[in-house]
């Protein structure tokens, strides 16, 4: 087996880890919180965190 075998096998393990946290992780949200609460957001909740700044048009001052 060549390092290059080792490290393929190390990637697809992480993989497994990441996706196996990510399921876990899935499970405990649904059991924690109601899916009304984490399918909605108030009105403008999401628009008063944003902060818009046009970006320069260009030209000459």
């Amino acid at each position: 087996m060549n390092s290059f075998q080792l490290l393929e096998y190390a990637a697809w393990a992480l993989s497994a880890i990441l996706g196996l946290y990510m399921l876990f992780d899935m499970i405990k949200t649904d059991r924690s919180y109601d899916e009304e609460l984490l399918t909605s957001s108030r009105e403008g909740e999401i628009d008063d965190t944003l902060v818009i700044d046009p970006p320069h048009q260009g030209g000459h001052r």
